[in-house]
């Protein structure tokens, strides 16, 4: 094979597909060992590769294999062929009918060879379709023979893969192949006459898919997560990592080699671990994995095929977790003494506002162990058991911190000790691991300094209770609520004040805590619970800072018969009757026992009449019954006093008025509609009084709605007073002209009337108008008389008239709102200015006097002009 890579070849190597076959570095292709070739034809791949550029080129090369002559020397009897012809023939020409010589003649051998397979290339270029091979039967010379494939890749899916020139035989592929797609296929090629008739038996043909270095090594996984004790040794097996090519597996395209890319951390050496390049197997290399130092390790691992050459192999990554676990191989330990500096809080000050247990500060454990515990080991290597020299504290390690150990003091007083000697012992649960030559506990000395706070005074007796009756005057001396101060060593004042008195009922003495009375003390009062009345007192030093403490004070007030009893219910109803029914009487009182019932009921003997009309009958200590005494009652409403009276000592009574209503009732023993209005304390005569004010009520109603609609029909029935020709209401007329008055008949006016025709308007110059002329649009509607007046409408229709006026743009004066034009010089109406009053003389307005009042006010400014 020849091969330029226009730089000299320089470094350029060969390699085939075939393991019988190599090529030397001139191109020289040679057989690796002695073989016997089954088949005529043998199709191969030869690679040119250049290391430095990682350039590859591909060409296929194909072997006719000759035919052997006969072991007697003589060629093959038949039909002679030209040295040419069979070079031709032998280059592309499959040959699988053969025909063989007998003594009897030419005989027909059926598929006396096989077909070899026909290797094609993936992913090849073109240009397509491209040849693969020539089929032809050697009968081909005497008939006209038709060739065809059939088989998946020709009529099968896919279809079309493989075509056939039904003439020549030649065969071609159409597009590229995908060996990952499908690595062979089987077809079968047949040869017919004309007619369809069969030629030859249907033969073999088997392709195969060269494949080529298309796909990357894929991980199944790409993370990895594996595990391995700290300290283990080198060669201790960890993880395995897998990774699948898609290319063939028996060439090098799919031969995966595995190494590591990178470590993190590089601690304590870089190469911690290593990996077989062929399975995949990560162990450890080097000793040193310890939990405390390094937990986790991350390592990239990187899979190549061709057998892992990075030159021209196809690479990908994925990440392997390596997590260090735990193993005992290290004891608790102190690491040094602690001093502890922390304030006191004593005891009786426990529970306060701004005073606790005392929380001392968290001890150091920093051993090892401890800190793995700190960080989530979840193992009992870091479980450790602690134990105190010193009864007055105790311990506690924190969620999650393990490394630590808080202290909490019992009691811590200042003025009872000043400081704490404690000796702490830390022990592993655990066992260590073998090998390790360490105690597995360890100690601590701990001094506690107390130092002296500001600590809040406080109430020995808290809550205080006092007994005491109720009703005590005001200014009585209850007691005094003293607090004291825990700091001896503190020269300190404590000022007494009240913080919670919901009543006001008291008052406390700012210096010395004395408790007074501000009001008188009510057990009945709603600020009672359960007889106790409590309140809160505030007690606060003056130290820097201040402190303060509550107490508080509960009393106990003891009840004394002040409140008399009262009867209930305050209103009642009976049948007028005896023996029908009675009223149920209750007695309450607001005081407890023994200042309550039994109580005593009783009819006062004044007034008489109530003893006689009414009995009283005690049923037990709280409830009694009240009846009528009298076969009959007149219905109404009566007062009826019952004294009642306690149990206490001295006794309280009470004087309670019941109203008690008598009315007639029905059988069911119910008051009647009637009843119960009689009961209401109205006699017989006062009720028909009642109903006649109704009735005359609503014939007033009656008469009044008669007259109103009777004056609405007189309204438009009756006749007007005045005769219709003096009706004031002619006075207010539509004119479309006037002419002069009486006295101004002697003048033309003809001229300032509106003239007969419309010549003059039609040829007038827009924009120019005559005062004279009425401006043209729709006319008002002006009220239209009634057919019968009514003196009523007078009012209305003189309204209605004057305000259709004042709202008509036709009623003169037509130039009240008019923009002039030029009219141009002259005038046909001649001059007006010699117009003047037809009479010289004085004129005579007396006659207004006799026109009535309407024309007073005119007869006053002219009339009499001899006064004037």
């Amino acid at each position: 094979v020849k091969f330029n890579n226009c730089a000299g070849n320089k470094g350029v190597r060969y390699e085939t597909n075939s393991l019988d076959f190599k090529v030397r570095a001139d191109g020289t292709m040679y057989a690796a060992h002695h073989m016997q070739m089954p088949s005529k034809q043998l199709i191969l791949m030869v690679t040119a590769w250049d290391p430095q550029t990682l350039g590859r080129w591909e060409a296929i090369v194909r072997f006719l294999v000759a035919e052997k002559l006969q072991h007697n020397g003589h060629k093959p009897k038949g039909r002679k062929t030209v040295p040419g012809e069979l070079a031709q023939q032998q280059s592309d020409t499959l040959l699988p009918w053969r025909q063989h010589h007998s003594a009897n003649g030419l005989r027909r051998q059926k598929r006396d060879w096989v077909i070899p397979p026909i290797n094609v290339p993936e992913n090849s270029r073109g240009p397509f379709p491209q040849q693969l091979v020539r089929i032809r039967s050697d009968k081909d010379k005497e008939i006209h023979i038709r060739y065809s494939i059939t088989g998946v890749g020709a009529d099968q899916p896919p279809m079309e893969v493989f075509s056939i020139d039904p003439v020549s035989g030649r065969m071609y592929v159409t597009r590229p192949m995908d060996r990952e797609e499908r690595a062979s296929y089987h077809l079968r090629a047949h040869a017919v006459d004309m007619n369809g008739n069969k030629v030859e038996n249907p033969i073999d043909l088997y392709i195969y898919v060269i494949d080529m270095n298309d796909n990357r090594p894929e991980f199944i996984n790409q993370v990895y997560n594996g595990s391995v004790d700290e300290g283990s040794k080198p060669g201790t097996y960890v993880m395995t990592v897998t990774a699948n090519d898609a290319d063939d597996s028996t060439t090098a395209n799919g031969m995966v080699r595995y190494r590591i890319v990178t470590q993190t951390p590089q601690s304590p050496s870089q190469n911690m671990f290593t990996i077989n390049s062929e399975t995949g197997d990560i162990v450890t290399v080097a000793a040193g994995l310890d939990r405390e130092k390094v937990q986790q390790y991350i390592v990239i691992v990187q899979a190549t095929d061709m057998e892992g050459n990075l030159n021209y192999g196809l690479s990908n990554t994925a990440t392997a977790i390596i997590t260090v676990t735990d193993v005992n191989d290290n004891p608790p330990e102190f690491t040094t003494s602690t001093v502890i500096c922390v304030g006191e809080c004593s005891p009786p000050c426990a529970g306060f506002p701004g005073c606790t247990t005392p929380r001392i500060q968290s001890l150091p454990c920093n051993g090892v162990a401890w800190q793995q515990k700190a960080v989530g080991d979840g193992t009992p290597h870091a479980m450790c058991t602690c134990v105190l020299t010193h009864s007055h504290f105790d311990f506690s390690q924190p969620r999650g911190h393990r490394e630590k150990m808080q202290l909490f003091a019992a009691a811590v007083d200042y003025e009872m000790n000043r400081a704490f000697m404690l000796t702490v012992m830390v022990s592993n649960q655990a066992p260590l691991a073998s090998g390790i030559q360490m105690s597995f506990q360890s100690t601590a000395g701990v001094t506690i300094s107390v130092t002296d706070v500001n600590e809040a005074p406080y109430f020995p007796t808290n809550h205080k209770l006092i007994r005491l009756e109720e009703g005590v005057p005001t200014g009585t001396v209850l007691t005094t609520f003293s607090a004291v101060d825990p700091d001896r060593f503190m020269q300190q004042a404590v000022r007494y004040s009240k913080l919670s008195d919901p009543a006001n009922w008291l008052n406390i003495n700012a210096t010395n805590g004395q408790i007074t009375t501000a009001a008188v003390l009510d057990r009945e009062s709603d600020y009672i619970k359960n007889n106790v009345y409590e309140a809160t007192f505030l007690a606060a030093d003056n130290g820097i800072p201040p402190a303060s403490g509550t107490g508080t004070l509960q009393i106990y007030l003891i009840d004394i018969n002040d409140n008399a009893p009262e009867l209930l219910p305050k209103e009642a109803q009976i049948c007028e009757k005896p023996n029908l029914n009675v009223i149920n009487i209750t007695a309450a009182d607001a005081d407890i026992d023994p200042n309550v019932g039994p109580f005593v009921f009783e009819l006062p003997s004044v007034p008489s009449a109530v003893r006689k009309n009414w009995t009283i009958t005690r049923l037990n200590g709280d409830y009694a019954q009240l009846s009528l005494r009298i076969m009959y009652l007149e219905a109404g409403v009566y007062d009826v006093p019952i004294i009642v009276t306690d149990s206490g000592n001295p006794p309280l009574y009470n004087t309670s008025v019941i109203k008690v209503k008598v009315c007639p009732c029905d059988e069911n023993g119910d008051c009647t509609t009637i009843g119960a209005v009689a009961a209401a304390g109205l006699g017989t005569g006062a009720i028909i009084a009642i109903l006649i004010c109704i009735i005359i009520l609503l014939t007033m109603v009656l008469l009044f709605v008669v007259w109103m609609k009777r004056r609405e029909k007189e309204r438009h029935t009756k006749q007007l007073l005045i005769d219709p020709e003096d009706d004031v209401r002619d006075n207010i007329l539509k004119y479309d002209e006037e002419g002069g008055g009486e006295e101004d008949q002697d003048y033309d006016l003809s001229q300032l009337q509106q003239p007969e025709t419309m010549d003059h308007v039609l040829n007038k110059t827009p924009g120019v108008r005559r005062v004279d002329e009425r401006p043209i649009g729709a006319e008002p509607q002006y009220p239209v008389r009634p057919v019968i007046p009514h003196p009523g409408d007078i009012g209305d229709f003189i309204n209605e008239g004057l305000r259709a006026a004042d709202n008509d743009p036709t009623a003169p004066p037509y130039d009240s709102l008019l923009v002039f034009d030029y009219e141009g010089s002259g005038s046909t109406a001649g001059s007006v200015s010699s117009l003047n009053s037809s009479s010289s003389g004085d004129q005579d307005y007396d006659y207004l006097n006799d026109w009535g009042p309407r024309f007073k006010k005119l007869a006053d400014m002219y009339g009499g002009g001899e006064e004037d």
